[in-house]
């Protein structure tokens, strides 16, 4: 049974890791403050139910609920 046999071998990693591999960090922090703040203000937003479940059928209402939620979270 020579699948039983390989079972017990121990699996290691075909490929080791090269010290001379070096990610290239392509982090900005103005874009990830910019991108911080908008996630920040879509996860204010959806703590209105009315905005989450999207309960106006129309995009002009619905717009006018998420202006008025807009202005309710960040007028407090």
């Amino acid at each position: 049974m020579p699948s039983a046999d390989r079972s017990r071998e121990r699996c290691d990693a075909e490929h080791p890791a090269q010290g001379d591999r070096h990610w290239k960090n392509c982090f900005s922090p103005v874009l990830y403050r910019s991108r911080n703040a908008i996630e920040r203000m879509f996860c204010r937003l959806k703590d209105f139910r009315r905005i989450a479940t999207r309960y106006d059928r129309l995009a002009i209402n619905f717009l006018a609920a998420v202006c008025i939620a807009a202005l309710v979270s960040y007028w407090l």
